[in-house]
């Protein structure tokens, strides 16, 4: 932890913002953006001596970029919840801070989670396109017919913060809940009864599988053809997590062949580069990345971190920080 110091913290922001967290961090430090694309190199060859550097997801920050750091640099804050794009065991090494949003974009993620459940079931990638071609003749009655949420079983994969907020959402749409974690909830808690003991056991027993949790080594890959061939018929599969839970020639045949009704996604492996066979399946809905794209989570996000490197600077607890 810092210790406190009566000066101004200087921080190299090396994402661009919404303009409303620019000047909050323009406020309440001694604030450089970036100009460029290529930011670190920015960083590298300043002469101001930054004390932390605020990222995001797009940039990755594994051993060598954070062995290219000016030694000045002790705090490294990320403008995300995910931290598999930061090499955490070299921040450890090199005595560096890392923060990160937990918690304010939660609502805004459940949210998205809920649009993406519903654009599945309801077929909206066919049904905009075909408005927005110009070829729509009218209503019939067999007309894009999807499938109703309400009286279904959502898994969900990972009943954390943001798995619980979706559960309680889709609860409200009359969908039964089941959920698989390393270890059940507790038995007071909502939804504790609705626990399966692997993926494999909450695939067969749900009709949404929803994926919401962390990218590690158990998970990355978790979504294969073993996996798949165990699937409740009609499934619809929602991933809100990381692309890399999910072997997307796994997804795509198993949607090929019917075992899979139709998937949700608003996460890709090696984003933005997507799978080319997703964009000729029709019955899959796909985002691009926005399960915190509102204000008040870009807003949160921002305040959060702008909060705890203050009380890393003041020599505070911060509870915000990861490691």
């Amino acid at each position: 932890m810092a210790e406190a110091s009566t000066t101004r913290l200087s921080l190299f922001v090396a994402v661009r913002l919404v303009e409303a967290i620019e000047r909050e961090l323009a406020d309440a430090f001694e604030a450089t953006f970036a100009e460029t694309d290529d930011s670190l190199a920015e960083l590298r060859e300043s002469a101001t001596p930054f004390d932390a550097m605020l990222f995001s997801l797009d940039l990755k920050m594994g051993r060598a970029e954070i062995e290219s750091l000016p030694n000045s640099v002790r705090a490294l804050a990320t403008y995300s919840v995910g931290t598999d794009h930061i090499d955490l065991d070299a921040a450890r090494e090199h005595d560096l801070v890392v923060l990160n949003t937990p918690g304010v974009l939660a609502d805004s993620v459940a949210e998205n989670a809920l649009l993406l459940m519903l654009g599945a079931a309801r077929r909206a990638t066919e049904s905009i396109d075909l408005v927005r071609s110009r070829r729509w003749s009218g209503w019939t009655p067999t007309q894009l017919v999807g499938v109703q949420l309400g009286g279904r079983t959502l898994g969900i994969l990972g009943m954390g913060d943001i798995g619980k907020r979706i559960a309680v959402r889709a609860r409200a749409l009359g969908m039964e809940i089941l959920y698989s974690n390393r270890r059940p909830l507790p038995a007071d808690e909502l939804f504790s009864e609705g626990f399966r003991s692997s993926a494999a056991e909450l695939i067969r027993d749900s009709d949404v599988l929803l994926l919401a949790c962390p990218s590690t080594d158990e998970t990355r890959g978790i979504v294969d053809a073993e996996l798949l061939a165990q699937a409740k018929p009609g499934l619809i599969l929602v991933n809100i997590a990381r692309g890399d839970l999910v072997v997307d020639e796994a997804l795509v045949e198993a949607l090929r062949a019917g075992r899979v009704w139709a998937a949700a996604l608003d996460v890709f492996d090696g984003e933005p580069d997507i799978a080319s066979a997703y964009y000729d399946r029709p019955n899959v809905f796909m985002l691009p990345h926005t399960g915190s794209s509102t204000i008040e989570a870009r807003m949160g996000m921002g305040l959060i971190l702008i909060d705890g490197l203050r009380r890393w600077r003041a020599g505070e607890e911060i509870p915000n920080q990861v490691r």
